[in-house]
């Protein structure tokens, strides 16, 4: 891909209308690119009668875009897959005839992704990630070699079928799995600065990973086990030393995993207690009964802690007892 290729119209494609879907789309449709929506049912009638309505710091956006099946999009230069981590390969298989030769993939669940080890360049160089990509089906489905890592820092909230707000700043930190920079990576982050959202091309994609890691760990698993919000949690005396067990676990595994982890701790207990009674998005689906993103969040760390035999006892406390809210309500 070269920088010309990326000039408008661009052909993107959003994977899953949800609230960082409908937000990319708004910007980008804004922006002048061609946006195609993968949808179906009440989504799909939505965006075809009245497209995209986002309210975001930069003011109101109404955005038409084409919607969807995927057979009917055809393929696209980037395809942005928007899901939660356990709804991927499902979403991936869906949006498959969305996927080209050419097409650049930019998935952004949170955790840990099933591409970490292709092209890592260490030890487990290849390997796969169990709890994200159990069966491989994800790197089946997927050419890892088309692959760009994100991470999203978008706050977002749906409030209708193609109905989105967003207060925060978009940002979007994108890199190539092996590191280093490409003329693919560098043509992405300046679509994105076109369309209004930070781009920011990274050449060690997993010292940032492990930053939102260490965020979404901290916050998402404990929010479901006391039903505190992010205030709370970076705020009350015996969560906060619940939260710094866990910060001095993650950092072990980071290290171990050639991870330069760059978080002074002090600053991201502030940082966390600043953002005020902000409901995790893991909370929010708890709430709804709808499952949680554990195993890309918390069962993953785990397992890059075992490869080191790196013990993390108040991180595996955590995630069992989210687990095991999660679970169903047993008939009496």
């Amino acid at each position: 891909m070269t920088l010309a290729s990326f000039l408008p119209p661009l052909r993107v494609g959003i994977a899953g209308a949800g609230a960082i879907g409908c937000t990319l789309a708004a910007r980008f449709a804004a922006a002048g690119q061609r946006v195609s929506v993968l949808a179906r049912g009440a989504t799909l009638g939505a965006l075809r009668e009245h497209g995209i309505t986002l309210d975001d710091l930069g003011g109101r956006v109404e955005a038409r875009v084409h919607a969807g099946g995927a057979d009917e999009l055809g393929p696209q230069d980037l395809l942005f897959l928007c899901s939660k981590s356990q709804d991927l390969a499902a979403l991936a298989a869906a949006a498959r005839p969305m996927l080209g030769p050419d097409t650049v993939v930019i998935p952004t669940p949170n955790g840990v992704p099933w591409w970490y080890f292709h092209r890592e360049g260490g030890r487990h160089d290849g390997r796969r990630v169990e709890a994200v990509d159990p069966d491989g089906r994800l790197a089946a489905l997927i050419p890892l070699d088309q692959v760009l890592g994100a991470i999203v820092f978008i706050t977002a909230e749906m409030l209708g079928p193609g109905r989105v707000r967003s207060t925060t700043p978009h940002l979007v930190m994108l890199g190539e799995p092996g590191g280093g920079g490409s003329e693919r990576l560098r043509a992405a982050c300046a679509a994105l600065d076109a369309a209004g959202i930070e781009g920011r091309p990274l050449d060690r994609i997993r010292d940032k990973l492990w930053t939102k890691i260490t965020a979404n760990l901290t916050s998402n698993p404990l929010s479901v086990v006391t039903g505190a919000t992010l205030d709370r949690i970076y705020g009350e005396p015996a969560l906060v030393e619940i939260v710094r067990a866990m910060m001095r676990e993650i950092a072990v595994v980071a290290a171990s995993h050639g991870a330069r982890l760059e978080i002074d701790p002090i600053e991201f207990i502030e940082l966390g207690r600043a953002m005020g009674a902000v409901r995790t998005s893991m909370l929010q689906d708890h709430e709804r009964g709808r499952p949680l993103e554990l195993a890309a969040i918390g069962e993953a760390v785990l397992e890059l802690a075992a490869l080191y035999a790196i013990p993390m006892p108040t991180t595996s406390a955590v995630i069992a007892l989210a687990r095991h809210a999660a679970r169903p309500a047993l008939a009496a």
